[in-house]
Formats: C-alpha cells, sequence, structure tokens
C-alpha cells in the first residue's frame, strides 16, 4: 500500500467517525453518549490506578435485589478493599453514615469466596464473630464475616441461597460500592 492510498483510507476512516459523532439519528446519538461514558469509566479507572495508586474496578448489575438505589444495567464503581473500610448498616445508622440511600456500604464479594461464581454486590448489614448467632438466638457463624443483605430483598443473604449459613469472610470481598451510572452497563450485559 503506497503512502497516497494510507491516506485516503486515513481520511475516510476520519470523515466517516465524524458522520457517526454529529448524527441526528436517537440511536446513534445514544451509542455515542454510551461510548463516551465507557471512554471515561476507562480513563477514571487507569488514571487512579496509575497516578492515585488506587485499585478500581467497574462492574455491571445483573439483578434487581438492590433496587431502588442500584437498578439491573447500572455500572458500578467499586473501590477496593485495600483502599478503604467497610462499614456495615449498623455503624452507618449509629453514625450518620449512608451509601446509595442507605445506612452502611454496599460491597462485592465472591459468593462463599468461589472465583467462578456470579459475584454478589450487597449491603453489608453488620459483623458477627465465630460462634455467635448470626441473627437472633439463631445458628452460630461457622467464622467470622459479614451478614448481607439486598436492598431489594426481604431476608438477608445468610438465610438464603445467596450465602446460606456463611457469613461473607473478608477475603471474599473485592471492594466497596462507591458511585454507579445508570443503565450504561445494559451493553455489557447483552454481549455476556
Amino acid at each position: 500500500m503506497n503512502p497516497k492510498e494510507e491516506k485516503t483510507i486515513i481520511d475516510k476512516l476520519f470523515y466517516y467517525a465524524k458522520l457517526f459523532r454529529n448524527s441526528d439519528n436517537f440511536w446513534i446519538s445514544r451509542l455515542n453518549l454510551l461510548l463516551f461514558v465507557a471512554v471515561m469509566i476507562g480513563m477514571f479507572m487507569l488514571i487512579s490506578q496509575i497516578g492515585l495508586c488506587t485499585t478500581w474496578s467497574a462492574v455491571a448489575v445483573e439483578s434487581g435485589s438492590m433496587l431502588p438505589n442500584i437498578g439491573i444495567g447500572d455500572v458500578v464503581i467499586i473501590q477496593s478493599t485495600q483502599q478503604t473500610h467497610i462499614i456495615s448498616h449498623t455503624e452507618g445508622a449509629l453514625s450518620g453514615y449512608t451509601s446509595f440511600d442507605e445506612y452502611g456500604d454496599v460491597m462485592l464479594y465472591r459468593k462463599y469466596g468461589s472465583s467462578t461464581d456470579t459475584l454478589i454486590i450487597h449491603r453489608a448489614m453488620y459483623w458477627v464473630e465465630k460462634g455467635k448467632p448470626m441473627w437472633s438466638s439463631r445458628p452460630a457463624a461457622p467464622h467470622s464475616g459479614y451478614i448481607t443483605k439486598g436492598d431489594n430483598n426481604i431476608g438477608i443473604d445468610q438465610k438464603t441461597h445467596t450465602s446460606m449459613l456463611q457469613p461473607v469472610k473478608e477475603e471474599w470481598i473485592i471492594g466497596v460500592a462507591r458511585w454507579h451510572i445508570p443503565w450504561v452497563g445494559y451493553l455489557s450485559l447483552a454481549i455476556h
């Protein structure tokens, strides 16, 4: 390929990119917005990891267990547990600390510590020590950890299949949810 043909191809790519960026079509403008947000999230995470030495990640929410505070298709920005302390619902109620319109932090954790299961994003309700009741006069905790619950769920995770009789160990926790961007994750969910 000679330099003249290469310039023509590059000129054509820029021309089509400009048409795409300036389109009046509703769906193309929405796609432009989604791409812009995705690039901004990527740049934010890259800058924070390189410049601020923090570890951030982003996940798309797959279920409605955190409604109305975090919805299906929302992208949630997660701060590593190495960079923060988890505040439970109980601690938040005492101090007035809220996150996503409720007391306490929302955390992302691996179900039973498994690296193959779907990640869970629920609120830390309270900490329980090994051997202590997980809820009023109920089974003793097999190990220390957090009792968790989705904001839209009736019961705690430890009473359901989400984390049956297993408090969430600290080593299972990936991080704490800090922000969310509504609907941006639908594209990711559709692909996966």
